[in-house]
């Protein structure tokens, strides 16, 4: 496993709480975050649409596009580019590792 040295990872829940094509709103340190099991595979990005401020993880999920509810913006789940208009702005993505049966959300280090 690759080490990142400027990210300090976070126990969030038990890998079997989150199973395959499904996704789990969490709240750290105030930031609203969907994680999200795409055949096996664990993604997070922020729960915010850069747009208007949406609760984007409550959008329509299809392969790794997630579209907002309100306007249609879509972003890419892997990384939180957003990938068509209204939004123009990037969403929040986060590094996700699972240890020991725990999936870890990666955050910037505090110095």
């Amino acid at each position: 496993m690759k080490e990142e040295p400027n990210v300090e990872f976070l126990q969030i829940v038990e890998q079997s709480e989150l199973p395959p094509g499904e996704r789990l709103f969490v709240e750290v340190e105030g930031v609203p975050i969907v994680l999200f099991n795409v055949g096996g595979e664990f993604y997070a990005i922020g729960d915010v649409c850069t747009h208007d401020d949406g609760p984007l993880g409550e959008g329509e999920l299809d392969g790794y596009c997630i579209r907002c509810p309100r306007h249609g913006a879509k972003f890419d789940i892997r990384n939180g580019k957003a990938l068509t208009l209204p939004a123009v702005e990037d969403t929040l993505s986060f590094p996700v590792r699972v240890v020991n049966g725990w999936i870890e959300l990666g955050f910037p280090r505090k110095s």
